[in-house]
């Protein structure tokens, strides 16, 4: 019998980007319910050569060879052993409640099918007779042995193994698996959440639980008044899903403006070369004091004064080149540049682990719109490190059905993250990887046009546009010749 489940759930299963079975919806391919669910049938039909050895879920908790990578993948992707009670206990309490139904109504169809037989042996009559045949065949229905639906083993497994939360009122969903809690987990989805410390000390993070049961598998020390705990609220970072299901209620960010300006002092993790001329700055910020940012913004980052400085503090503006859901690991390009005094601190060594480095923000409004439409990214040199932050996003939110991107480099080592481009390439499918060089910004953004021209300007797409201000002005000209809406234009001056 087919199961009705979420879309998010039905992409899950089939193996495919939650964007391309909207983009189905839409078509009249995939027809949803009123409460927006789709088919297991309909799925099968669609796709008929998911199998469920081919969705991966199986390799995941079978086949571990190794004890200590099996051990990895288990903390990884099982919840802890009580979560996982719990869950099992509520599916078993669910499978009890459907059997005890089902004997109550097979006793129900018998004593019926017994009154029909009595009436036709008294009567005789057709009716009585063509009555008592149907209740037969219905028998012989219900009762046949028939294939397994192999989506809906998939799904029972999957509501053991992870949860799926609804978040009203915008509807977002997201999956928990293994420890995490609801906040890491809602946060690696790509969502928006309010958020402060991120430890529980704040109380920034506290939802209402309008279904389903979760459970605290962290310290927190902020204190729920008794009101609070009555009506169901929690903190998002102290629990984790302790049933299958979970809706909870809990505003989200809209964009930028709601997010507060922050100060924090962040520690040097590592100063990593890349290539010759661009390095690798990664700060660590406190466990209890974590940056709420969007992907694509900045901050000003700031060195107390010293004798390399001449005793001033010094001061420089980044793109973040991380994702948003590591709140506390955040990466920074640096290229080599004489007329950027942090620049020379970095490449001369004022800069080493261990050192206090204070940001301010979040800063810009270069992040990604809500939609599903197919994603390209276009990047100058550094400027690849705001799109690498909506990169990152948009894989999280698997909303989009394509990604394409386009990088340009304008000095040599240009490409300095070719590696990580290549691996996007390989490993999924609808993304689509092109490298170009060119001395000149402005050159360089014309030739990009060209080749995105070929295949990329007759399709319905979301353009996302960071480097220095002649690349930008020159690439967003031209798409803006080509036709694209400026509403579909998303530019940032690195």
């Amino acid at each position: 019998m087919a199961q009705w489940v979420s879309v998010w759930r039905a992409a899950q299963l089939v193996g495919v980007p939650r964007g391309a079975l909207q983009q189905r919806i839409r078509a009249g391919e995939l027809a949803p319910n009123d409460e927006g669910r789709v088919s297991t049938d309909a799925l099968l039909r669609l796709y008929p050569q998911a199998q469920l050895e081919e969705s991966g879920l199986l390799e995941r908790v079978a086949h571990l060879k190794d004890e200590a990578f099996g051990r990895r993948v288990r903390e990884r992707l099982l919840p802890s052993q009580e979560v996982l009670a719990q869950r099992l206990f509520a599916q078993t309490q669910e499978l009890s409640d459907l059997r005890r139904h089902l004997e109550r109504y097979h006793a129900l169809v018998m004593e019926l099918r017994e009154l029909i037989h009595a009436g036709a042996r008294e009567t005789g009559g057709d009716r009585w007779l063509a009555l008592r045949q149907a209740a037969d065949r219905g028998l012989a229905r219900v009762l046949a042995t028939e294939p397994v639906d192999v989506l809906d083993v998939m799904d029972d497994m999957l509501k053991v193994m992870s949860a799926q939360v609804t978040i009203k009122p915008s509807g977002h969903e997201f999956t928990v698996e293994g420890h995490d809690t609801l906040l890491q987990a809602g946060l690696r989805a790509g969502l928006k959440l309010n958020y402060g410390c991120g430890n529980g000390s704040c109380g920034m993070c506290k939802v209402r639980v309008i279904s389903g049961r979760v459970a605290r598998i962290q310290h927190c020390d902020y204190p729920l008044s008794e009101a609070e705990r009555a009506q169901g609220y929690a903190l998002l970072c102290a629990n984790t899903a302790a049933s299958s299901e979970l809706v909870i209620e809990t505003l989200e960010a809209s964009g930028p403006q709601d997010i507060a300006p922050q100060q924090i002092t962040a520690t040097v993790r590592a100063v990593t070369a890349l290539a010759p001329d661009t390095r690798l700055l990664h700060l660590q910020t406190p466990r209890t004091n974590r940056l709420r940012f969007l992907a694509g913004q900045s901050v000003t980052l700031g060195l107390a004064g010293s004798a390399a400085t001449g005793g001033d503090d010094v001061h420089a503006t980044y793109p973040i080149a991380s994702c948003p859901c590591d709140d506390r690991n955040l990466h920074f390009y640096v290229a080599r540049d004489a007329d950027d005094a942090f620049a020379q601190q970095v490449f001369a060594g004022g800069v080493r682990p261990g050192q206090a480095v204070t940001l301010w923000g979040p800063l810009g409004d270069f992040v990604l719109a809500e939609g599903t439409r197919p994603l390209v990214f276009a990047a100058c040199d550094t400027g690849f490190a705001p799109i690498k932050s909506l990169i990152e996003h948009a894989l999280a939110l698997d909303a989009a059905p394509s990604f394409t991107l386009f990088w340009l480099a304008t000095r040599a080592d240009g490409h300095f993250m070719a590696n990580q481009c290549r691996a996007w390439s390989e490993a999924l499918d609808p993304f689509e990887v092109t490298l170009l060089g060119h001395a000149d910004p402005a050159e360089g953004a014309r030739e990009m046009a060209r080749a995105m021209r070929a295949d990329l300007f007759e399709v319905d797409c979301d353009f996302y546009l960071a480097g220095p201000e002649a690349f930008v002005r020159e690439l967003d000209a031209q798409l803006a010749a080509a036709g694209v809406p400026a509403g579909q234009r998303y530019a940032e001056v690195v």
